[in-house]
């Protein structure tokens, strides 16, 4: 009958939709960001001293070999492997991270800070020019934020159970004595490209693509330029990854060798 028809076109239209809201939330989640470039850390002194007053939070910590700075975070469609070209990126100089003090996000999230000085602007500089050049390509992922370099070393969300044992909040009284302390300096011996998906390394740190190792005794730090030009190789090479997943999958889609090509004119 025409009232059935009408339904069945009715449920027709009902399912394309659905479909195409179906490919939009695939295409979401396929691109989560899923690597991050970091700097590790190995400074432990914050988490002992609040453990020896409250052993309770120990579960909250952020596990000693996971300590680390985001400098960005991005999504990397291919599984290959991953080789940025970051052989310069501080030109042999070493790169020295001074901590100091403590502080937290809403009670939730304890970090320690950065003190201030000229390897504050390296570092942001750094960070600034890498987040600029992924973002012209599609490739920044995160909500835009502006880089505020903090290493965190202890989240409740890590230990939901506290909650049921009444500590909802940790209490800036348990580091108080450390709100304005020197903790030392980490001298930046590596910048790493790591998985936030795949299964960690048996050291406990994250799964490691590629990592450059820093070092050096000349006391300059790199300027703008040398930046500069470090930043867009390793942006490039990022670029060339997301267009050989382009290809894949416009392969894939039934597309041929010239509707590739259209599609990346």
């Amino acid at each position: 009958s025409a009232e059935k028809k009408r339904k069945r076109k009715r449920g027709d239209g009902e399912g394309r939709v659905d479909s195409e809201e179906d490919k939009k939330k695939k295409k979401r989640e396929s691109q989560r960001p899923n690597y991050f470039v970091s700097i590790p850390i190995t400074n432990t002194q914050v988490q002992e001293a609040v453990l020896q007053r409250e052993p309770r939070l120990a579960k909250a910590m952020i596990p000693v070999p996971t300590l680390h700075i985001t400098l960005l975070v991005t999504h990397l469609a291919n599984q290959e492997q991953v080789e940025p070209s970051l052989a310069e990126l501080l030109g042999g100089r070493d790169l020295v991270l001074p901590f100091s003090g403590i502080s937290h996000f809403r009670k939730e999230v304890v970090f320690v800070g950065l003190a201030s000085g000229q390897h504050r602007h390296t570092l942001d500089s750094l960070a600034e020019l890498l987040r600029s050049r992924f973002e012209e390509h599609g490739l920044l992922q995160g909500d835009g934020r502006g880089f505020e370099p903090h290493l965190t070393i202890m989240k409740l969300s890590r230990a939901s159970k506290l909650r049921s044992q009444g500590i909802k909040r940790v209490d800036p009284a348990l580091y108080s004595n450390y709100t304005d302390k020197f903790f030392g300096d980490q001298t930046v011996e590596r910048v790493d490209l790591c998985s936030m998906l795949k299964k960690k390394q048996q050291d406990g740190y994250y799964h490691t693509e590629t990592s450059l190792q820093l070092g050096g005794r000349r006391r300059s730090e790199p300027d703008e330029a040398e930046l500069l030009r470090v930043s867009k190789r390793l942006v490039e090479d990022a670029v060339n990854r997301a267009l050989q997943q382009y290809k894949q999958e416009t392969l894939q889609n039934g597309g041929g060798p010239n509707a590739t090509a259209e599609g990346l004119k």
